[in-house]
């Protein structure tokens, strides 16, 4: 019996053309470390430790090295907020502009204020700011001076004004400690809200605003906060656990309020980091963010319930 040869098989002489292998799916620990590795982790470490260290040494032994830390530190915010509102076009076709040299001037003066002449100066020093802003948009004639004007007051109560609010903690009893608790407590939030969120989230908070905050991860946040508070108060000031429960609730809402803040800006403006002028880090909002409204609300909890900074009675 005749076979006849398949006509598509090839020939002695015939080399066989390769197979494309089909695609494969990327291993997912590749693929966590191929993310992982588009944030500089040497870098973003130098940077915390540049930044870390001098503020430490100001917080517990040279006040006005804080101080310097902290100008320095708004001015970059002041920057990276304005030039992410430049990039806004109003009517005509024309940027926003905003007129810089006044509120570098005010972030430098705010903290002074604060540290040097409590909550007044610090008030006055943003009143003078916001009257030098409007002085400046009309000597460098902006265009569009309302809006101008408008951004730029934004800029200021939401960079060094509140930011400020910082060296007004540490102005309180026993202020070394509790600005590095309210810091604490802002990094149990973040963290906590974070591995809080991965596990077990599955309802998103503002789903338009921020997608990957749940309340599941708030509620880590919450547990977590007081948990450092409660210890806090026992083991640093010894005071009632509830002062240092109280004071975190109140941390983790203003952090978080702090946070969807940011979000909203960014999400108008289109863009997912406000700068990149903190190597590793993006910028400084992206890394303050959940600062801005804990540290005013934090000196007014602390004040309000510490016999010591308040002159009440311990308690309510």
């Amino acid at each position: 019996m005749t076979t006849t040869p398949d006509p598509r098989a090839p020939g002695p002489s015939t080399p066989e053309t390769p197979r494309a292998e089909p695609p494969t799916a990327e291993d997912p620990a590749t693929k966590k470390r191929r993310v992982s590795a588009g944030r500089n982790l040497p870098a973003a470490i130098a940077t915390g430790v540049v930044l870390l260290v001098p503020a430490l040494l100001g917080i517990f032994f040279v006040p006005p090295l804080l101080i310097a830390v902290w100008i320095v530190v708004l001015c970059l915010g002041v920057w990276e907020v304005a030039r992410a509102l430049e990039s806004v076009e109003i009517e005509g076709g024309r940027r926003l502009q905003i007129p810089k040299v006044p509120l570098y001037l005010g972030a430098a003066a705010m903290p002074v204020a604060a540290y040097w002449g409590g909550v007044e100066a610090l008030t006055l020093a943003l009143m003078v700011t916001g009257v030098a802003v409007v002085v400046g948009a009309a000597i460098t004639r902006v265009h569009h001076p309302g809006h101008s004007i408008t951004a730029s007051i934004f800029i200021a109560c939401w960079v060094p004004y509140l930011i400020s609010f910082a060296l007004l903690v540490l102005q309180t009893a026993q202020g070394e400690w509790r600005l590095i608790v309210v810091v604490l407590l802002v990094v149990a939030n973040d963290t906590f809200g974070y591995i809080a969120g991965v596990l077990f989230g599955k309802h998103p908070m503002a789903p338009k605003v921020s997608p990957k905050k749940s309340w599941e991860g708030f509620a880590g946040s919450l547990i977590g906060a007081v948990l450092v508070g409660m210890l806090a108060s026992w083991l640093i000031f010894e005071e009632p656990l509830f002062l240092g429960a109280l004071l975190a609730v109140a941390v983790v809402i203003a952090g978080t309020a702090g946070d969807f803040s940011e979000s909203m800006v960014k999400r108008e403006l289109g863009r997912k980091d406000m700068s990149q002028v903190l190597p590793g880090h993006g910028g400084v909002m992206d890394r303050l963010d959940s600062i801005v409204f804990a540290m005013p609300t934090a000196y007014f909890v602390i004040v309000a319930l510490t016999a010591d900074s308040a002159g009440l009675p311990l308690g309510l």
